[in-house]
């Protein structure tokens, strides 16, 4: 069964969430538990627990269909000792967060060097820090987002999520999202008979099957948590993270439908970051359609 939504506003409160992913028609959603942009924010109150699990009840959304997202702040592969403590801190506030919800999983990027210490160090403070916050919750699996590969940002190969899951001592509680957009702009090439990617000019054909079958390999569709699905603007390789609305970018629509018809991708959250909220319910629409729900 697939399960297609966005990532929806929850402004006003938690409990609002739920409501605006049924209007637009959502079998699925995520979220921000919190103000993003802010490192502390107030408790959740009883109330607004309590609406929201009232409401995923009523319209069906059940925990594993739900994929919330942490602040962008966070860091925890930073390589300051006040910066690494500072955004663990607020990671294992997120995961209680979700903990209080009812929720199994937390969505968020690995971290970054900064170009003040190795990845391999930077890869270690994050699996350390991921322990830690499991450590101090319960039920809540960490879902490591692979990235684009801006700047210092770690997480753009996979295997780079591999080297974190190897190091997370619980790997029940450990899984992986995977960002179509970020994927291309990382040099996966998704698009359906492409032949040409950062794999090199004489590698083997290199198309969505074959770019699925390294994500095996390397980290195991077991751990695959969620997905959000976003066309991408900039080209294959740019290492330049920019969404596009699905069939408006580099990738095209081909790849999407591709996904609602393979059913390694059933049973969790498919999530739309795309940038016309406006679309949201025609996206989800066509995407059902493809899927047959």
């Amino acid at each position: 069964m697939k399960y297609i939504g966005a990532h929806v506003s929850a402004a006003g409160g938690v409990e609002n969430a739920p409501l605006n992913a049924y209007n637009i028609g959502a079998t699925a959603f995520a979220l921000f538990t919190k103000n993003q942009k802010q490192w502390v924010a107030p408790p959740l109150s009883e109330k607004s627990i309590e609406l929201f699990k009232q409401r995923c009840a009523e319209w069906g959304f059940a925990p594993n269909t739900i994929l919330p997202h942490d602040s962008y702040l966070i860091n925890l592969g930073h390589p300051t000792d006040e910066g690494l403590a500072k955004s663990r801190a607020a990671f294992v506030d997120e995961m209680s967060r979700c903990q209080q919800l009812g929720l199994d999983r937390l969505n968020f990027h690995p971290g970054s060097h900064l170009k003040a210490i190795s990845e391999t160090e930077c890869l270690r403070r994050i699996a350390e820090s991921i322990n830690i916050a499991l450590d101090k919750t319960q039920g809540v699996i960490a879902v490591l987002e692979n990235t684009a590969g801006q700047g210092s940002n770690m997480g753009h190969r996979f295997e780079h999520l591999a080297e974190i899951i190897e190091q997370v001592e619980d790997k029940t509680r450990v899984g992986v999202c995977i960002d179509t957009c970020h994927a291309f702009a990382a040099g996966y090439n998704l698009l359906p008979g492409a032949a040409d990617s950062l794999f090199g000019a004489d590698a083997a054909e290199v198309t969505f099957d074959t770019v699925f079958s390294e994500f095996d390999r390397i980290v195991g569709f077991k751990y695959l948590r969620g997905m959000h699905l976003n066309d991408a603007k900039k080209p294959l390789g740019s290492r330049v993270d920019r969404h596009d609305s699905l069939g408006l970018g580099e990738l095209g629509k081909g790849v999407f439908k591709r996904l609602m018809e393979d059913p390694r991708f059933d049973d969790i959250p498919l999530i739309l970051e795309t940038p016309n909220v406006d679309i949201w319910a025609e996206e989800i629409a066509e995407l059902k359609g493809w899927a047959g729900v």
